[in-house]
């Protein structure tokens, strides 16, 4: 066999550049594992890498194959004695545009970025976790440093990331208000938020003041949310902000406000979804599934993400487990 079923992306542009062809299956190099790909799943960077925003300037030709998030079973391992050896079941996510996507049967990936799969979990729950888990870790564990005593605000708690953030940050201990849609109130409650704010009736500025840290995923592209969320911080407080491109100001908004700002660029590990599995299997941590669509529905997938309104994750089928 020396090709395989992908999506592709022909160009960037509405979703109809999502084509599916037949590609070469990739080859393996160095350090990297061959994996077959049961499912995969739909964030916010692919959609603004296919609409020619996100990590679009760094794709050199076209067509190229989408797809962070990957569920499956190892083909080919990094080598023989590798602890992730032939038909194991892994889980991990791929760097866009550096390789190649998981919006295909096949991905070679380092080996650095699987672990193995959670055992309760199905392929497609699975594959609901890498990107946005390792993004809310990142954002609440290692940058906010999550602690007893500690005052949160977390925007878009209902969704990829958001999920994720607020039962991380109320593990860790710290008291977490959220802010999602009338529909998400009781899920986002559910998660571990001491406070939800419905932001379709209630300016949150006016309900939280004085906290120790913003996780923002939203930014300033919608209602001024970004600037907004600086008068909620103490003086000194810090704001984490994910989404690529959505506050080009950030840093001069922030330290006119009196407050401290970073972004958060997610670096994929296999080590840090190693210790995500065993808050899995221990109940601590659990992902949602909106939707789950076969590989020949990623447009649609696509155009459920950029509504804005997904709970959870949207998955795509690649292969039936």
């Amino acid at each position: 066999m020396s090709t395989m079923r992908a999506m592709v992306m022909t160009q960037p542009g509405a979703v109809e550049v999502l084509q599916q062809a037949e590609v070469p299956l990739p080859v393996r190099a160095g350090a990297e594992v061959l994996v077959k790909v049961h499912a995969t799943s739909v964030n916010p960077i692919d959609v603004k890498t296919r609409a020619g925003r996100g990590a679009s300037s760094a794709i050199s030709h076209y067509p190229v194959t989408l797809g962070h998030d990957i569920a499956g079973v190892v083909v080919e391992p990094a080598y023989e004695a590798h602890p992730l050896t032939r038909g194991r079941a892994v889980y991990g996510m791929v760097t866009i545009p550096r390789y190649a996507g998981a919006n295909a049967e096949y991905v070679s990936v380092p080996e650095m970025f699987l672990a193995p799969k959670p055992p309760s979990m199905s392929f497609a729950e699975a594959a609901g976790v890498p990107l946005a888990a390792l993004t809310a870790w990142g954002m609440v564990v290692e940058v906010a440093r999550a602690h007893e005593g500690q005052r949160m605000l977390i925007h878009a708690g209902a969704g990829g990331v958001g999920h994720f953030a607020v039962q991380l940050a109320s593990y860790f201990g710290a008291t977490v208000t959220a802010t999602c849609s009338t529909d998400n109130v009781s899920f986002v409650r559910e998660l571990g938020a001491a406070r939800v704010i419905d932001y379709t009736t209630t300016r949150f500025e006016h309900e939280v003041q004085g906290h120790d840290v913003v996780i923002d995923l939203i930014g300033n592209v919608h209602d001024d949310t970004g600037t907004r969320s600086l008068s909620t911080l103490r003086p000194g407080g810090l704001l984490i902000n994910a989404p690529t491109g959505s506050w080009p100001t950030l840093l001069d908004d922030a330290a006119a406000a009196g407050v401290r700002a970073t972004d958060y660029k997610l670096s994929p590990s296999g080590a840090t979804l190693a210790v995500l599995t065993r808050m899995i299997e221990a109940g601590d941590l659990r992902v949602h599934v909106d939707r789950v669509l076969p590989l020949d529905q990623l447009a649609e997938a696509h155009t459920l993400v950029e509504s804005g309104h997904v709970r959870g994750k949207v998955v795509v089928e690649v292969t039936r487990d």
